[in-house]
């Protein structure tokens, strides 16, 4: 049996660049910023006096000595403190690489200080309210000594070392909370599932919580187009970093690695208010995996119409979460309890959203699932199965090389919640096929509806989200699957949510026809009396990369796909429809 073993290679040093925040240097000691400060000209005044506790060293609990940068509200009062788990730097906030991302969205660098973590939260915010932030240079990251791992149960021991140590500081009151987005967020899967003792809340405000299903191997296609940017662009150190690229083209399959790399959802019990949207196509479904899956009985889940920075760093949504995290960490009888346990938004787009639509779970218990069957003759989707057998097919090499489907609804219809696709499929002159599945909303002349989610409107954010981008422009929702991994886990798939266990590969025999299901991200959509929904089969993804300049994936397609219709082979679209 071959060892399982992870792979490293050497790091590069962290050199000035567009990494390189003001305070990214190695300088330790304590001074106190005081109010009026500001960092930089493009950055706000902070509202008080802060002290700065730089590149405190902290040792973890087999010898390894990272650093920390703690920001406190000056004074004697001891306080609560929320971390920023990431490897990106703790100076990186003002470094011209995360200013650029807010220009990209649209967003006024003065509504931060540039003290934050890139996506984290802001200092001149929370110690005005009461808390410090501990910004780490993690493991292998800057002058902090090991490898770096890449999301990895590794990630959630180290955490749990700090959280213990910063609960024992003499400004401290021993209740410690983690925030953040995107690489933040999914720290702190790994951390609350070490249960350390002084972890009293968590914010995972979107993230991946699956690196093999959500970030490599995305529907069994080795999709690695970030996780090139993670490796090559992060984890600047002076030792190793993990070579997740290596990994995946070694162990194509899941195996003790990358269970590794999945946090144990079911020991994650404490409060957790999680941020989820449906348009992130990297972070989405990991978001709401976590949220079906984690332990905790205290949760909340709220879902917004937007992408995730602007939405942290919204002063209603922060002062949500301030209500959230004053209640769990200084104990104040706010009502935060009687905060619905979901928040979910419904997307219009067309103008017209409805957020923080209030429901128990997730989705709501008044949903019911409705099939709509492929008709393949006509194009069309009908709510019942046809007797008549048919195919439509297309040349994986063709410019068009999808086919759809299109059902025109005669009266308001709301989906909310999990769809779904199961197909009867063939390959024709293959003995394999990379299927890409896209649910649109079409208005009652056929156009399809797109929203930008993001402030930004300007000519270029239009180029970037032609093609690719799909974060920034909300196109529909999309699922993927290589079929010869299409064997479903028995243990955590269902009928709503199906799950493939990505543990073995089946292939095609010439003329097998199989049946197939994909799930889709989830959806909160309205259709008007009048408007369509069209299906879209593909043998390549629609939407492009998520972000501007990554690495497109190159379907490994060829010859034709023909999609089954009627008779035995009744393929389908699941769609999860509510009353409201």
């Amino acid at each position: 049996m071959t060892q399982v073993q992870k792979v490293f290679v050497p790091s590069q040093p962290l050199e000035p660049g567009d990494r390189y925040g003001v305070l990214s240097g190695y300088d330790p000691g304590v001074r106190t910023l005081p109010a009026g400060f500001r960092l930089a000209p493009p950055f706000r005044e902070l509202p008080i006096d802060i002290v700065l506790d730089k590149d405190v060293a902290v040792t973890l609990r087999d010898g390894v000595t990272t650093y920390v940068d703690i920001l406190r509200p000056a004074g004697a009062q001891k306080v609560p403190v929320i971390v920023a788990w990431s490897p990106y730097g703790k100076g990186e906030g003002s470094a011209p690489a995360a200013m650029g991302v807010f220009d990209l969205v649209g967003l006024d660098n003065a509504i931060v200080s540039g003290l934050q973590k890139f996506e984290g939260p802001d200092p001149a915010y929370w110690c005005a309210h009461g808390y410090a932030i501990c910004n780490p240079d993690v493991r292998g990251v800057a002058d902090s000594d090991g490898d770096s791992v890449l999301w990895d149960r590794q990630e959630g021991r180290d955490s749990y070392d700090l959280i213990e140590w910063l609960a024992r500081q003499h400004w401290c009151t021993g209740k410690v909370a983690m925030s953040g987005t995107s690489y933040l967020a999914v720290a702190q899967w790994f951390a609350a599932a070490e249960q350390p003792p002084h972890l009293a809340a968590i914010n995972p405000w979107e993230g991946v919580s699956d690196v093999y299903r959500d970030l490599v191997m995305r529907g069994g296609m080795p999709d690695t187009g970030f996780a090139r940017q993670l490796r090559d662009h992060s984890y600047w150190g002076n030792g190793r970093k993990e070579d997740i690229l290596a990994e995946v083209e070694r162990y194509p399959l899941i195996n003790e690695l990358w269970e590794q790399k999945i946090p144990a959802f079911e020991r994650i019990t404490v409060p957790a208010y999680v941020v989820a949207s449906y348009s992130n196509t990297l972070h989405t479904a990991g978001t709401f995996r976590a949220w079906r899956r984690i332990g905790s009985s205290a949760k909340w889940l709220r879902i917004h119409n937007s992408q995730e920075w602007p939405d942290y760093y919204d002063e209603a949504r922060r002062d949500d979460l301030r209500r959230f995290f004053d209640h769990f960490l200084k104990g104040e009888d706010n009502g935060w309890d009687q905060t619905p346990r979901v928040r979910y938004a419904v997307l219009d787009l067309d103008g017209g959203d409805r957020v923080d639509v209030a429901a128990d779970e997730f989705p709501p218990p008044e949903v019911t699932y409705r099939k709509y069957y492929l008709e393949a003759r006509q194009r069309t989707l009908v709510t019942e199965a046809p007797t008549q057998e048919a195919t439509a097919d297309y040349d994986t090499g063709a410019t068009a090389n999808l086919v759809s489907f299109l059902v025109r609804f005669a009266q308001e219809t709301t989906v909310v919640g999990y769809p779904k696709v199961r197909l009867w499929v063939q390959a024709d002159g293959a003995d394999d096929m990379d299927l890409f599945v896209v649910v649109q909303k079409l208005n009652a002349h056929g156009t399809p509806l797109q929203v930008f989610t993001v402030p930004n409107r300007s000519a270029r954010i239009h180029d970037a989200t032609e093609r690719g981008a799909s974060i920034l422009r909300y196109k529909g929702s999309q699922g993927r699957l290589r079929v010869s991994m299409r064997h479903l886990d028995p243990v955590v798939s269902t009928d709503e949510v199906p799950a493939h266990s990505f543990d073995r590969v089946q292939k095609l025999s010439p003329g097998e026809v199989v049946d197939v299901e994909i799930d889709l991200l989830p959806v909160g959509l309205v259709f008007r009396a009048g408007e369509q929904l069209r299906l879209v089969i593909s043998a390549r993804d629609p939407f492009g990369p998520w972000m501007p300049g990554l690495r497109e994936y190159r379907p490994r397609n060829s010859g034709r796909h023909i999609v089954h219709t009627g008779g035995a082979r009744h393929s389908y679209l699941q769609l999860p429809i509510t009353a409201r």
